[in-house]
């Protein structure tokens, strides 16, 4: 249903959430596009992708704030529909665009959270958004979606007289959007080699375009209304930019892995930990606010930036991301890659150094399935192994495995049901094999490993070894609890002589952040007494691992 007599929609929740669902079609539909042009700063090819997902997250928290309010017999402020907005672009963004979308929406909240919907408050909220990308950024870079973003805000200045109203001054923000990013490949040379515009300029133009309509009433209300007669603009070469973006003129020698997480830190603590990342690598955005944080960054040494996080809060939803030849001159897509999911930076890093595509999880907190999609487009491979790690998650990888297989891409499921047993299956693999025969040397590494894990019992309960009180120590073996023990260190030592009780040749030790110093070597001695012939190796699990995994094979 559309609006009659052209009357303008408000700038009230009910248009945040139409905002929110139209954006999303509008980024779905361009996102490939977008993708392909992506150059800057790094040739990835994710933009687009990432800008959808920061957006559905978005989206998401409005649809919850609409619900938890219809619980509630009340309707939703413009302050909380627009604040929903933000916050869940935060908690969701993904890459640099996405986490430059996030503080947008967050600077246009500051604003609309404690003003009316009128046209002078866009304005306002237009130019605020602005501001706060160039204060984010450690380094702002003209010719990207910050320039784009303040052309938005100088357009919507100078429609905003007396006579103008929201939509023109969306309208004239999504217009001057349209023009400065036209201009982008004459103002950053990277662009200018590639024939191609801004890509996160492209996405913001989307997200404009999509207020704009909303508010003027040219679409519906719904969420769901799609208007796709308005192409984005695009610089000469764009359509095929795919080997032009290739072609950019990326640093070889630039940092190999994007580190993401969401931080819980005091807002003192950020400055430091701003100085800290800005010397560790490049690309550094860190947005948020009020006690919680998003940070992007590119680094070489992925565990000191998540150990810079430590430092100022408590991260998590670390995500780890491996460039692969993301920065070389000619990228090209591999073979066959690996994509694992792993509890943990530590074993992040692990898996990513060893050429794997990390998703790291934090507990309680498991992927979607869109999130090993998004993976496995990460890895550019034509073949693809994919590791759950938790028998948990074996429905989520077989629904990511089949949206990437209708994408092009051959996914195996690896059937491995802990880290552990992902690791065994990571030694093993070999891209010159045949695809089959990596999936059946990987799938016998995973099933030839039993594994283990000791967790704290978090109150009384029965289990398979008797009834446990909180506090107490179990040792978890295949899954089942084994073993009930009142220290860390003995139960290990009893769950090793269970489980090689029966055999093996190697003992993996993984150590989480809760592991007592000096664990690692009382285990390592005792099996050397106990077990003779039996190798132990020892990784650093990280924040978010359990605090002690075994596997043994």
């Amino acid at each position: 249903m559309t609006q009659e007599d052209d009357v303008p929609y408000p700038l009230d929740a009910a248009a945040v959430r139409s905002w929110c669902g139209l954006a999303l079609e509008a980024l779905g539909r361009e996102r490939e596009r977008i993708d392909a042009i992506n150059v800057y700063p790094v040739a990835d090819g994710d933009t687009g992708t990432n800008l959808y997902l920061t957006v559905e997250s978005a989206a998401r928290a409005v649809e919850a704030a609409f619900d938890g309010h219809a619980e509630a017999g009340t309707a939703p402020r413009l302050a909380d529909a627009i604040g929903a907005m933000a916050h869940g672009a935060l908690i969701g963004a993904r890459g640099n665009s996405g986490t430059i979308v996030a503080q947008l929406l967050r600077g246009m909240t500051e604003v609309l959270s404690a003003a009316d919907g009128s046209a002078e408050a866009l304005r306002q909220a237009l130019r605020r958004a602005a501001a706060s990308t160039y204060e984010a950024v450690a380094h702002p870079v003209e010719g990207t979606v910050l320039t784009v973003a303040t052309a938005a805000a100088d357009a919507a200045e100078r429609a905003a007289g007396d006579d103008a109203d929201a939509a023109g001054v969306a309208r004239a923000a999504h217009e001057g959007a349209r023009a400065a990013l036209q201009e982008t490949p004459g103002q950053l040379a990277v662009l200018g080699r590639a024939g191609v515009v801004d890509a996160g300029g492209c996405g913001l133009v989307a997200l404009l375009g999509a207020l704009a309509d909303v508010l003027s009433g040219e679409v519906s209300a719904a969420p769901v209304a799609i208007r796709a007669d308005a192409p984005l603009p695009e610089a000469a070469g764009c359509a095929d930019a795919g080997p032009v973006a290739a072609a950019g003129g990326q640093d070889p020698d630039g940092p190999a892995f994007e580190v993401i997480y969401l931080l819980e830190a005091d807002d003192t603590a950020v400055p430091h930990l701003r100085e800290r990342l800005d010397g560790l690598g490049d690309s550094l955005v860190v947005v948020g606010g009020d006690g919680l944080w998003n940070v992007h960054v590119h680094v070489d040494d992925a565990g000191a930036a998540v150990e810079a996080g430590i430092e100022a809060g408590r991260p998590y939803r670390i995500r780890i991301t491996h460039f692969g030849g993301a920065r070389a001159k000619e990228p090209a897509m591999t073979a066959r890659a690996v994509v694992v999911v792993v509890p943990g930076a530590g074993l992040a890093e692990l898996c990513a150094q060893a050429g794997a595509t990390p998703v790291p999880v934090s507990p309680g907190e498991p992927p979607a399935s869109g999130e090993l999609v998004q993976a496995i487009r990460q890895a550019h491979a034509r073949e693809v192994m994919l590791l759950a790690n938790d028998p948990d998650l074996r429905h989520t990888a077989a629904a990511a495995a089949e949206e990437a297989r209708a994408e092009g891409v051959r996914v195996a499921l690896i059937p491995t049901r802990s880290a552990v047993q992902g690791l065994a299956a990571l030694a093993v693999h070999e891209p010159a094999r045949s695809f089959d025969e990596d999936v059946v040397a990987m799938t016998a590494a995973a099933g030839a490993t039993r594994y283990a894990e000791l967790a704290l019992a978090e109150r009384q309960s029965w289990t398979m070894a008797g009834v446990c009180q909180a506090g107490d120590v179990l040792g978890l073996i295949d899954g089942d609890v084994a073993v009930i023990g009142s220290d860390l260190t003995g139960t290990a030592m009893t769950v090793l002589d269970r489980m090689l009780s029966a055999g093996g040749e190697m003992v993996t030790l993984v150590l989480g952040a809760q592991a007592p110093d000096g664990l690692a070597e009382r285990l390592e001695g005792y099996v050397r007494e106990r077990h003779l012939a039996v190798d132990t190796v020892v990784y650093d699990g990280g924040r978010h691992a359990a605090p002690l995994l075994i596997g043994v094979e």
